[in-house]
C-alpha cells in the first residue's frame, strides 16, 4: 500500500505545467488527478483534467474504467477543502483507496478545490473529456518556486500577458542575450540581463543585485517571474542563487528544491561552478560537492 502525504496547491499547479516539447499532461503514465467530491460539483467546475471519482452503495470509492494507477507517475486526489489527513473526509477515504494500487505516494492537496481555486481560478474548467491533441496543446504556465510569489519560465511565458495577468506578476526578470520582452505593453517592470547561455558566460557577478531586486519586490508581496530562452539553465541558476539567499540553503539543497518545481532544469557547467563559488559567497564555506553524482 502506498504512503498517503498532504501536498500544496503550489505543488499540484507545477505538476500541472511541467512541458518538454508538449504538456506533459498528454503523457498516459504523468499524472492521476482525482476529484473526490460529488459528481454535481465536478461537473459545474474542478481543476483541468480532474476525473471524478464515485462513491458505490456501499460508501466506497471506485475509479474511473480509464484510470490505471499502478501505471502512473504521480497520483493526486482532492475533496472540497480537506486540509489533514485526521479529517477521513472524502478526499482520505478516496486516497486509501487509491494507495492500494499505487506505486508511488498519493498526495491530497491541502485545502481541496476551495483553496487551489481562489488560488489558480484560471485552472478551472468544466470540460471533461480530453483528446490528445488538445492535451499536447494546453496552456502551460511558468512553474512557482515560492508559492504566490517567485516563478520560473521560459520567454514565451514573460511575453503573455494574459499569463502575466493570471498570476499576477509585476515584475519580469529576463535573463537572455538580447532584449524580447522589451516589447511587451503591461504594467509589468521589465529587467533585463544580458547574458549568453555558454560556459564562458558570467552570471556570478550579476546574483547580488539580481537577488537584491527580486528580493524587493517579494518584501512587499509583489510577483516575480524569471525567464530565459527555454526556462532551463540561466533563469534556473538565478532561481537557485536566490533560494540560497533567501532561505540561507546550501547549494545541494536549492539544486533539489528547484529540481522538484521542474525536474528537466539544467544549469550549465559554467553557471553550476559560479553557484558553487556563490555558496562560498553566502555561507563563507563551500559545503556542496558539484562533482557529485546529483550534478
Amino acid at each position: 500500500m502506498a504512503e498517503i502525504r498532504m501536498c500544496e496547491p503550489f505543488e499540484l499547479f507545477n505538476l500541472l505545467n511541467q512541458c518538454s516539447r508538449v504538456s506533459k499532461l498528454a503523457e498516459i503514465n504523468y499524472l492521476c488527478l482525482i476529484d473526490a467530491r460529488e459528481t454535481h460539483d465536478y461537473r459545474m467546475s474542478h481543476i483541468i483534467t480532474a476525473k471524478n471519482a464515485k462513491m458505490d452503495s456501499e460508501n466506497k470509492f471506485f475509479l474511473p474504467e480509464a484510470v490505471e494507477v499502478d501505471s502512473l507517475q504521480h497520483v493526486v486526489v482532492y475533496d472540497s477543502k480537506t486540509s489533514v489527513l485526521q479529517e477521513q473526509d472524502r478526499a482520505v477515504k478516496c486516497a486509501q483507496e487509491l494507495s492500494k494500487a499505487s506505486i508511488c505516494p498519493v498526495h491530497i492537496v491541502t485545502g481541496g478545490f476551495q483553496r487551489f481555486s481562489a488560488l489558480y481560478p484560471f485552472l478551472r474548467t468544466a470540460k471533461i473529456i480530453y483528446t490528445i491533441i488538445e492535451l499536447e496543446n494546453l496552456k502551460t504556465y511558468p512553474v512557482e518556486i515560492l508559492a504566490t510569489l517567485l516563478y520560473m519560465g521560459d520567454e514565451k511565458h514573460g511575453m503573455d500577458s494574459s499569463i502575466l495577468k493570471d498570476l499576477k506578476v509585476i515584475a519580469v526578470v529576463s535573463i537572455s542575450e538580447s532584449n524580447t520582452l522589451k516589447s511587451i505593453e503591461g504594467t509589468q517592470t521589465i529587467t533585463h540581463v544580458p547574458v549568453a547561455d555558454s560556459v564562458v558566460a558570467d552570471l556570478f557577478s550579476s546574483f547580488e543585485w539580481i537577488c537584491s531586486l527580486i528580493g524587493s519586490h517579494i518584501k512587499v508581496g509583489s510577483r516575480v517571474l524569471i525567464v530565459s530562452k527555454h526556462g532551463r539553465s540561466r533563469c534556473s541558476a538565478v532561481a537557485i542563487a536566490f533560494l540560497m539567499l533567501h532561505l540561507k540553503c546550501t547549494l545541494e539543497e536549492a539544486w533539489k528544491y528547484v529540481l522538484k518545481c521542474k525536474p528537466n532544469v539544467r544549469p550549465n557547467a559554467g553557471f553550476l561552478q559560479q553557484l558553487s563559488d556563490w555558496e562560498l559567497h553566502t555561507m563563507g564555506t563551500k559545503v556542496t560537492d558539484i562533482s557529485g553524482p546529483h550534478f
